[in-house]
């Protein structure tokens, strides 16, 4: 049987979800979460280059994630979407829950060479 080739639907997700598989965009979603911000603010916030920091909202933006207004000279940007936040909080349990698994498997190997070492 033929694989089924994925649709358009499929097609938009997984673009979406690259545009926020970067850590720099992730970073700067989060502190968009807090209200608008220029590219200064983030630039200081996040530790990175003007240039840097440009790149990672084109990013965003053109996936109509982040949005932009223009206060005199200032570009100020905004998540467009407030369930963005809410699918960072949805992650963030989702890895928790992963690295808690992770810590009780690092502990029984712990446990499980203490034990042989013991013999």
């Amino acid at each position: 049987m033929p694989k089924a080739v994925p649709g358009g639907l499929q097609t938009f997700k997984a673009e979406f979800f690259k545009a926020l598989a970067h850590p720099v965009r992730i970073h700067i979603l989060e502190l968009l979460r807090a209200g608008e911000k220029s590219v200064q603010e983030l630039q200081a916030q996040v530790g990175l280059d003007q240039s840097t920091v440009s790149q990672q909202l084109a990013v965003l933006r053109a996936k109509n994630i982040v949005s932009t207004r223009k206060e005199g000279t200032t570009v100020r940007y905004a998540v467009v979407d407030p369930l963005v936040g809410d699918l960072l909080d949805v992650a963030r349990g989702i890895f928790n829950k992963q690295l808690i698994g992770t810590q009780i498997l690092l502990r029984e190997l712990a446990r499980e060479h203490r034990r042989q070492v013991r013999r």
